[in-house]
C-alpha cells in the first residue's frame, strides 16, 4: 500500500524538485555588466579657404573658319589656256599669284581695234581743231557782235571730244578685257577647291573654285546671356582668349582675341556669339619649333579671359549643397553656412563675401549633416595613428634590448 502511495505521488516530487531548483537558479544569477554605450564621431577631410584674385574665366567652344574668303569667278568668256599647279585643293598661293589664263587672242584683237578706233577720233580731233582755227580768222572782221559758234565750229569741235572720250573708254574696257583673262589670287590663301580643268570653255561669271584667307581666322563663340556679365565689358569685349586643339596626336594650344560681339541673340539656342580672331593660323609668317597649324575647319575649345575679381574662394563644385557649404570650426564642430556664389563652371564655384581665408571647409558628405555636429578631422586621426604605432614600435625595441641583457 505504502508503495502504491508513493509511486503516485512521484510525479509530485519530482515537479516541486524542478521548481525549488529554478527558483534557485533564478535568485542566484548574475547580473549582465552595463558597459557605456559609446557615440560614433564621424571622421571628415577639409580643405582650407584661400582668398584669391582670380579671372573669372569663361569656357566655349567652336569652328576655325577664314575671316576672308572669295569665289574665283570669270569676268570675260573664252577656254582655259593655262592652268597653275598650285591651283589645286589645298594649294597655298600668294597674293597676285597667276593660277589661271582665258586665251587672250580674241581680247587682244579687241584692244588693237579699240586703239585704232582711238587713234582715228584724235586724228579727227586734231583736224576739227585747225578748222577752228581757221573759221576764228575768217570772223575776225565781223562788226556785228559776236560771231555764231556753228560759224566757230564749236559744235564739231565738242562731237570730236566726246568721240575721244569714247574711244579713250572702248580702249580702257577693251584692256580690262584683256587684264581679266588672266586670273590671280586677290590676297595670300589657301585653295578650298578648284571646279574647272584644263581647256575647258568657261562662261562669264563661271566658279573657277574658293580661296581662304591664311592671314586671319575666325572662330564664333557660343555664350549664356548671362555670362556676358564676367566679361570686361559688354559692349566693346576685346579680351583674350586661348584655344586648345587635339592636332596629330598633341594636344596644342594658341591665343587670340575678341574683337566683336554679333549683338543678337540666337532664336534657336538662345545664345550670344562672340568673334575671335586668330592671326597667322597656318604660321606663314613666323613658326615656333614643335607647333602646328590651326587647320580651317578644326573643333577647338576656348577659353575666354573675364573680369578680374578679388575676394574670391574657388572650391570644388561637388562640395556645395544648396548654396551651402560644411564650415568646420576650431571646436570641431559642423556650421551649415550659406554661400554667394557668383560663378560656377564644370568643376568648381566661385564664391565671395562668404568665407574667410583659412577657414576649414568638409570635402566629406555626411549623410544627415547638421549644425552643431561633431566631427574629427581625418589629418588628426592619422597623426594619431602615425603616435601610436610609433609608441608601439618603441615599446617593441626596448622590451627586445631587456630580453637581449
Amino acid at each position: 500500500m505504502i508503495t502504491i502511495i508513493l509511486r503516485r505521488l512521484a510525479p509530485l516530487y519530482i515537479l516541486v524538485f524542478f521548481s525549488i531548483a529554478a527558483w534557485l537558479l533564478i535568485n542566484t544569477k548574475k547580473e549582465p555588466e552595463q558597459k557605456d554605450e559609446t557615440k560614433l564621431v564621424p571622421i571628415v577631410d577639409v580643405i582650407k579657404a584661400e582668398l584669391k584674385t582670380v579671372s573669372l574665366n569663361l569656357p566655349s567652344y567652336g569652328v576655325v573658319t577664314p575671316k576672308n574668303k572669295t569665289q574665283l569667278v570669270t569676268e570675260v568668256k573664252g577656254r582655259l589656256l593655262i592652268i597653275s599647279p598650285n591651283f589645286v585643293a589645298g594649294g597655298v598661293v600668294k597674293k597676285g599669284e597667276k593660277l589661271a589664263v582665258i586665251e587672250p587672242s580674241d581680247y587682244e584683237a579687241d584692244l588693237s581695234q579699240a586703239q585704232a578706233t582711238l587713234a582715228q577720233a584724235k586724228a579727227a580731233l586734231e583736224e576739227e581743231v585747225a578748222r577752228g582755227e581757221v573759221a576764228k580768222n575768217d570772223w575776225k572782221g565781223y562788226d556785228l557782235g559776236l560771231p555764231p559758234e556753228l560759224g566757230l565750229r564749236l559744235p564739231q569741235l565738242k562731237k570730236e571730244q566726246a568721240n575721244v572720250k569714247f574711244a579713250e573708254a572702248a580702249m580702257a574696257r577693251a584692256q580690262r578685257n584683256l587684264e581679266r583673262t588672266i586670273i590671280s589670287a586677290p590676297f595670300e590663301g589657301i585653295i578650298k577647291i578648284r571646279n574647272v580643268d584644263l581647256g575647258q570653255y568657261v562662261a562669264l561669271g563661271t566658279n573657277l573654285g574658293e580661296l581662304y584667307d591664311t592671314r586671319i581666322a575666325e572662330v564664333r563663340l557660343p555664350l549664356a546671356n548671362n555670362d556676358l556679365a564676367y566679361l570686361e565689358s559688354v559692349d566693346k569685349p576685346d579680351t583674350q582668349v586661348t584655344f586648345s586643339a587635339s592636332l596629330a596626336g598633341k594636344e596644342m594650344t594658341w591665343t587670340g582675341n575678341i574683337v566683336r560681339s554679333e549683338g543678337v541673340i540666337d532664336t534657336e539656342n538662345r545664345m550670344v556669339y562672340l568673334v575671335a580672331e586668330i592671326n597667322d593660323p597656318y604660321l606663314k609668317k613666323m613658326k615656333k619649333k614643335g607647333q602646328l597649324p590651326l587647320k580651317y575647319g578644326s573643333f577647338v575649345t576656348a577659353v575666354i579671359k573675364g573680369r578680374t575679381v578679388s575676394g574670391i574662394v574657388k572650391l570644388p563644385r561637388h562640395i556645395v549643397h544648396n548654396g551651402h557649404v560644411a564650415v568646420v570650426s576650431n571646436s570641431n564642430t559642423i556650421e551649415l553656412r550659406e554661400v554667394n556664389i557668383i560663378r560656377t563652371d564644370i568643376n568648381n564655384v566661385y564664391i565671395k563675401d562668404s568665407l574667410q581665408d583659412g577657414e576649414r571647409i568638409s570635402l566629406t558628405k555626411l549623410a544627415n549633416m547638421t549644425s552643431g555636429q561633431q566631427v574629427t578631422i581625418l589629418s588628426k586621426v592619422s597623426e594619431n595613428s602615425i603616435k601610436i604605432n610609433e609608441d608601439e614600435i618603441k615599446s617593441e625595441q626596448n622590451t627586445a634590448t631587456m630580453d637581449v641583457q
